[in-house]
Formats: structure tokens, sequence, C-alpha cells
């Protein structure tokens, strides 16, 4: 939401274009996610998720009740993006963009889970004691993977609100929040592909159930319920279970050394 808001923001009341708006909020989202890992790091497990649901219930009430700077519970509409320059319509612009700054996502993503910092990013979530007795700097590096998280998720934000027009609080309240979780979950923890496949199919399913919008969250819930059940460790385990020799980069890296 931070990302949607900072970006729609730039552009309605400081009347800049996107090639500048979109940076900018997603650079002041991945401050805001340095600032909150900051306290929540003292936190673990199940009451780390609690306290960024807490957050993200913060930001929905701040974005309602601060009138002054979100235009409130009403928010407010996108200013139009002419793409006009470039020979392209307001539908097809959206799309080039954002399909150029996902490729780009999954390639800086991809990399990541490659280096030094991926490979502790896996040493911690398998042990914390072990990987600081490898000199891995555990608070810096959950620290970083808040900022990553954060940075990604401002610019889908930014993207989200070109894409959609207006900006209300409505759009991102908890259902917003689980259905972020059951992407990872329903893909597969841990799997960066399995990511991307839970997002493709949960971003999917409400197209599918546009006409059924009473009973979208209770598909959710069976969908979820259906693959912690059927699939323990989500689709990526299900073909690593099918396909044995296939090995992501994350777990490649991590049994090579």
């Amino acid at each position: 939401g931070i990302g949607a808001y900072g970006t729609g923001l730039l552009m309605l009341d400081h009347q800049w274009p996107l090639a500048l708006a979109l940076p900018v909020g997603t650079l002041i989202t991945t401050l805001i996610g340095i600032v909150i890992a900051l306290p929540a790091l003292r936190l673990r497990g199940l009451y780390l998720a609690l306290a960024t649901v807490a957050f993200a219930q913060f930001a929905l009430w701040t974005f309602i009740h601060w009138d002054g700077l979100t235009y409130g519970a009403a928010g407010f509409v996108m200013p139009r993006v002419d793409f006009g320059v470039i020979g392209l319509d307001k539908s097809l612009g959206i799309y080039y963009v954002s399909f150029t700054v996902t490729v780009l996502m999954l390639w800086l993503g991809w990399n990541l889970v490659r280096s030094r910092v991926g490979r502790a990013f896996v040493a911690i979530r398998e042990s914390e004691v072990a990987a600081e007795s490898v000199a891995v700097d555990v608070t810096l590096t959950k620290t970083i993977a808040f900022a990553i998280s954060a940075l990604y998720a401002g610019c889908a934000g930014g993207l989200f609100a070109v894409l959609l027009g207006v900006v209300v609080p409505e759009q991102f309240n908890l259902f917003q929040v689980v259905l972020q979780f059951c992407m990872v979950v329903v893909g597969g923890l841990g799997s960066f592909w399995g990511s991307v496949v839970g997002a493709i199919l949960l971003v999917w399913l409400p197209e599918a159930m546009r006409g059924l919008q009473e009973l979208l969250e209770i598909g959710f819930g069976a969908l979820l319920l259906g693959a912690l059940l059927l699939f323990p460790g989500g689709i990526a385990a299900a073909v690593r279970k099918i396909f044995p020799h296939w090995r992501e980069p994350l777990r490649r890296t991590m049994d090579d050394r």
C-alpha cells in the first residue's frame, strides 16, 4: 500500500512523471521497511509474522484517517499516464512497463539467491546459531531481507496503482496480506520459482472467479488447505518429488558448500 500511495501522491500532488515517481515511491517503501525491521527483528517466528500483519493494519488505518495526505477513505484517482510519446495507448503502455519491471525484478531476485547474500538467507533459515558460527551477521542479513521485501512490494504497489487508475484503502486490506502469504505457501516456502508460480496462480484465480465474488475468500481458504494437505511443501516440493534431480539455485548453492 505504501508503494501505491507514494507513487500515486507524487504523481498527483507534485505532477511527477511515472518514470520518476515509481523509483522514488519504491525507495520510500524500502526505507520504511528498514525502519520497521529494526524493532521487529527482536521477534521471531510466528510473533514476527504477527508484527508484520499488525503494521499492515496500522498502515491501512493511516490511509483511511490521514485525510490531509492520503485523501482519506475515498482515496484518489491517479493522473493519466501518457504513453503517446512512444506510440502506445495507456493499456499497452502499462503492460509493457509492468512486463519490463517484472522481468528486471525476476532477474535481480535470481541473481540474489545465487549470491553470497542469498546463501546467508538460507543459512539463517536453517539455523541462526549455525549461521553465526560461520560469520554471518544475522541482524544485518535480516534487515537486508526486510529491505528487499519492501523494495519489491513498493514497486509492485506503484504499478498496481497505475494499472487500476485509482488508490483507495480498501485495496490493501487484510485479505491482501493473506493473499500474498498464500502465494508463498502454495508455491513453496524457500522456492524462487515456486513463489513465482504461486503468485501467477493466485492472481489468475480471482479473475477466473470474477462472477463468484461471494465465494472468493472461501475458494482461497479451500485452496490453501488443499495445498497444505496434498503438497505440504507447496508446488515446488511436488515438482522436486517428481523430478528429484532438479534443484533450484538456493538449494544447489547450499548443497555445494
